[in-house]
């Protein structure tokens, strides 16, 4: 079926503000507004077919995606029961390829670098003597260490237990856009927000509960004038911000290494 023909510059024609893609389901939500002003289901079509409606309100419709899509760029259009058609350009990716969430967070742990981090987070606080109640020497740096690695230990079981629970999805994903600020925009809002295993995304639940719980869990076993609440916001949101570092470096270092590579 071809799309309906339009009707633009008319007032209660559907205005399509954003369209939302459940890669799981395979279906698309779209939230507006003149949907459907008469309570008349619309009509919701993806190029050159009419798709099933699943639900509707005068704001949103859902709607199942034709199987065997590929990624490109789309029209869909609604249409409603006064004859009128809005339309909207939407961009199919493909659809985000399965995740081991428990491989992804042990290999966050135990790698090379994590590991490294590690061994040099726990000389910085024995070079700063934090906290001084542990001491100087040999033993005092491993107590530093297993303090360190128990805390990673913990941050890794939240994330893993938060982001499968609540079906997030921990990877980052690079800027589609183009542009130095626009790109470190995107890796920030990645630290706050994250996909869903549907496609969709919200709030970052994993990372902030994850970031959070960790450092205040394992200041139960710092000394008592440590174990305060401002601390321990205070080390998660240190721990946000490394994230944030992450962030920026999987969206850049892909390009700068084929620049050095180049060279």
């Amino acid at each position: 079926m071809a799309l309906p023909s339009l009707n633009a510059g008319t007032a209660d024609a559907p205005a399509i503000v954003s369209a939302t893609v459940d890669y799981a389901a395979n279906r698309v939500t779209l939230t507006g507004s003149n949907f459907s002003p008469a309570g008349v289901p619309p009509t919701v079509a993806f190029e050159n077919a009419t798709l099933a409606l699943v639900s509707f309100t005068d704001q949103s419709a859902a709607a199942s995606l034709p199987a065997g899509w590929a990624s490109g760029s789309y029209l869909l259009a609604v249409t409603n029961s006064n004859h009128q058609t809005g339309v909207y350009r939407m961009t199919l990716a493909a659809a985000p390829a399965p995740i081991n969430k428990l491989r992804y967070h042990a290999e966050a742990l135990y790698g090379i670098w994590p590991l490294a981090g590690t061994l040099a987070y726990a000389g910085l606080l024995q070079e700063l003597n934090a906290p001084k109640e542990w001491g100087d020497g040999l033993a005092a740096y491993g107590r530093r260490v297993a303090s360190t690695e128990a805390c990673g230990v913990i941050h890794g079981v939240l994330a893993f237990g938060l982001d499968t629970t609540l079906h997030q999805d921990p990877r980052y994903y690079r800027a589609t856009r183009k542009g130095l600020f626009r790109r470190m925009v995107h890796a920030a809002r990645e630290t706050i927000l994250t996909r869903t295993d549907a496609g969709g995304e919200t709030l970052s639940t994993w990372r902030l509960g994850s970031a959070y719980g960790a450092e205040f869990i394992s200041n139960l076993w710092y000394p008592d004038r440590l174990d305060t609440v401002r601390l321990g916001f205070l080390q998660g949101s240190l721990r946000v911000g490394f994230d944030l570092v992450s962030n920026l470096s999987a969206e850049f270092w892909p390009d700068l290494k084929k620049k050095l590579r180049r060279n």
